[in-house]
């Protein structure tokens, strides 16, 4: 069974995308990484094409971000201060992302460079996170404590205008968060992943942030990142499709709730190494589908609405006519489903303390 994407114009099997969406949700969810970086290229490889793989996939990631946000409010472990600041330095690297993907897209390279891109650093990552859980798996077996230094200076901490962040408990340069946040916002919108494989080491290692503000204040900056990135991409280039949406939400949505799950009950450092492997194998599958794959041309597929069913034909008219709106309501429609998802969870967490588990005598 295949359903027809009205505005990227392709035929997509809705449970594969499902599953997958729901599959990296899970990865996602277990170990703390952005499922952009994985589920952007299954769409790619799908037959989505990449400019609108990677705009539709950043609206995911906004409904997934507030999801985990939301719960981390709840949970009151966020560092709002702290969190505007990346935002600013975000909302200029967007800016500055925007205008590079019109440029590529203008002489007609964008697929490539969103290719090569992710080509880089799932190879970058996927490197890094299978040595360190190597090294973890090896330090384990040996029973070997790692002693690490309270205190690393880098150039960036001799930065000026000085800030007090009561929440961390931090006085920083207010450069700092913002350089971080403008890098996060240039990749986000070239690449519509959320930036976390920058953000959450960042705010560890060079802002020194207590570690239980990280996660929760990392989805609070992604937030507002990926609403600039959805707005833009939806009211430049009209490349916003809302059935593609839907099924990436919910897939995702689900996904995430099941690896905080199994995060909790599970040791991961098995685990990230095969994570770290699969990362590696869609990159070398990116490069070889870049330079050595045979080039086919794919048809645009021109439907008129008479050939669309109603909600499809609305979709279409929706964009072309009111972009701004348009924009608006799938930033609307991402962040009211990941609120719901959020405030469900913990329905369920109360119910499920309340008749299933019986208190200890």
């Amino acid at each position: 069974m295949e359903v027809f994407l009205p505005i990227a114009q392709v035929f997509i099997n809705p449970v594969e995308i499902l599953l997958l969406s729901a599959i990296v949700g899970v990865l996602s969810g277990l170990f703390g990484v952005g499922g952009g970086f994985l589920m952007t290229p299954f769409l790619i490889f799908m037959g989505v094409p990449p400019a609108y793989a990677v705009a539709n996939e950043a609206n995911n990631i906004l409904a997934t971000s507030v999801s985990g946000s939301t719960t981390h409010y709840l949970k009151n472990t966020l560092d709002y201060k702290m969190g505007f600041m990346i935002v600013i330095g975000g909302s200029i690297g967007t800016a500055l992302g925007i205008y590079t993907f019109t440029y590529f897209k203008d002489i007609g390279k964008i697929d490539t460079v969103i290719s090569l891109a992710y080509m880089y650093i799932l190879a970058i990552i996927g490197t890094l996170m299978l040595v360190e859980s190597l090294g973890e798996i090896d330090k384990a077996k040996k029973n070997v404590v790692e002693r690490k230094k309270l205190h690393v200076h880098y150039w960036i901490h001799g930065l000026p205008f000085r800030m007090r962040f009561p929440k961390s408990k931090l006085y920083e340069s207010i450069f700092t968060p913002i350089v971080i946040g403008l890098l996060v916002g240039f990749i986000a919108a070239i690449m519509g992943i959320g930036g976390a494989f920058i953000l959450v080491p960042a705010m560890i290692y060079l802002i020194k942030m207590p570690t239980k503000l990280v996660p929760g204040t990392s989805l609070f900056v992604t937030i507002f990142v990926s609403v600039i990135v959805t707005f833009l991409h939806s009211f430049n280039y009209g490349s916003i499709d809302l059935m593609l949406v839907v099924l990436l939400v919910v897939g995702s949505i689900v996904g995430v709730q099941v690896g905080q799950k199994l995060g909790e009950q599970i040791d991961s450092s098995g685990l990230k190494a095969l994570l770290a492997i699969l990362l590696l194998i869609v990159g070398i599958a990116i490069a070889y589908d870049t330079f050595f794959a045979e080039e086919i041309k794919n048809e645009t597929i021109k439907m008129t609405n008479q050939d669309l069913n109603f909600f499809s034909s609305f979709i279409k008219d929706f964009s072309k006519d009111m972009p701004f709106f348009y924009g608006l309501f799938s930033i609307l429609f991402a962040v009211i489903l990941g609120i719901g998802a959020a405030f469900i969870r913990r329905f369920l967490s109360v119910m499920r303390k309340k008749y299933l588990i019986k208190p200890t005598k």
